[in-house]
């Protein structure tokens, strides 16, 4: 039997780090969230919607879906989620349309924070910014393909994480925004947990030992593959923290920095953002699979383009000498 105040102590615990990531997350979503609602009344949703048209068409969403995969490349998936709380319910998607997007924003979400990192550890931070960019639309336009053509998702997307309509008079829209921020908190709560749990029960473990082949065949270093599988399954703060350490000692070859940093880029985090995205409706067909498939492609893909370049190709443009 687990003694009850080690339990209170683990969920004290926890529910101090969802108050701290809340926290910092409601101080950049707030101001979103009420700006979005402005140019919601003001009607110039629809004409961002209408900027935006062309790139969502390329993917198969409405316009206004838009500025939900920009609120999370801003800030992060939450931010995403709340935006995405203010337009979905009158757009009535579908579980494709919804796994599209939830695997756009998987790939490319946090570049301020995450671009960053990736540059402190020697890649050069435009090149990282397309892979990213560019990964995401494609695998988008690749998703909404498979899923139009073989009809696949086509049902109205019924998410557990579903908020009605939001109401026009500004109280009531109040009321029901600090509704969704307390549902995106005990979101967080949830995840820190099951993330905690998994853990203990060796799951992200068993992910190490099952992609470490995988990278193998890649032409990845066996040095590089134990740090790439733990930002790819743990997150880019984790991973990237720990090739900047790499990086400054020297021990790890500047192409396996670029080609881990690439990788975890493309796919990165696999349980606790996939676990995100289900909420507002991804389906896991997308959202995993097809995400580490692609990710896997594009990096195979760039390895053997940058092992044919020059060095001096590979310092000019795509890694920074000193970091």
């Amino acid at each position: 039997m687990i003694p009850i105040r080690k339990i209170l102590v683990f969920l004290t615990d926890m529910v101090k780090q969802a108050v701290n990531t809340s926290f910092d997350l409601f101080k950049i979503t707030v101001p979103i969230i009420i700006v979005t609602r402005i140019l919601k009344q003001a009607g110039l949703i629809d004409h961002i919607g209408f900027i935006l048209a062309p790139v969502m068409e390329l993917v198969g969403l409405p316009g206004n879906m838009g500025l939900v995969w920009a609120t999370a490349l801003i800030t992060n998936l939450y931010g995403g989620m709340i935006v995405f709380a203010s337009l979905a319910p009158v757009e009535e998607l579908t579980v494709a349309q919804v796994t599209v997007l939830s695997t756009m924003m998987l790939v490319a979400h946090s570049l301020p924070v995450e671009l960053r990192i990736a540059q402190k550890a020697g890649p050069r931070i435009r090149v990282i910014f397309i892979i990213r960019l560019l990964g995401a639309l494609a695998i988008g336009a690749l998703l909404n393909t498979c899923y139009q053509v073989t009809n696949y998702l086509q049902i109205p997307n019924k998410a557990i994480w579903n908020p009605s309509p939001p109401p026009e008079d500004w109280f009531r829209w109040t009321v029901g925004e600090l509704r969704n921020l307390g549902y995106i908190f005990l979101i967080i709560l949830s995840l820190i947990i099951i993330m905690r749990i998994l853990e203990k029960i060796k799951v992200t473990a068993l992910l190490t030992r099952l992609l470490e082949p995988l990278l193998k065949l890649l032409g990845m270093s066996k040095n590089a593959a134990p740090i790439t599988i733990i930002g790819m399954t743990m997150g880019i703060g984790y991973g990237g923290g720990l090739l900047i350490q790499e990086s400054k000692s020297g021990r790890l070859h500047q192409k396996d920095i670029f080609f881990s940093f690439a990788l975890m880029g493309l796919c990165h985090s696999m349980v606790e953002d996939t676990l995100l995205m289900m909420v507002i409706g991804g389906h896991l067909s997308g959202i995993f699979w097809f995400r580490i498939g692609f990710a896997l492609f594009i990096t195979f893909l760039l390895v053997k383009w940058v092992n044919r370049v020059s060095p001096e190709f590979f310092n000019r443009y795509l890694f920074r000498r000193s970091v």
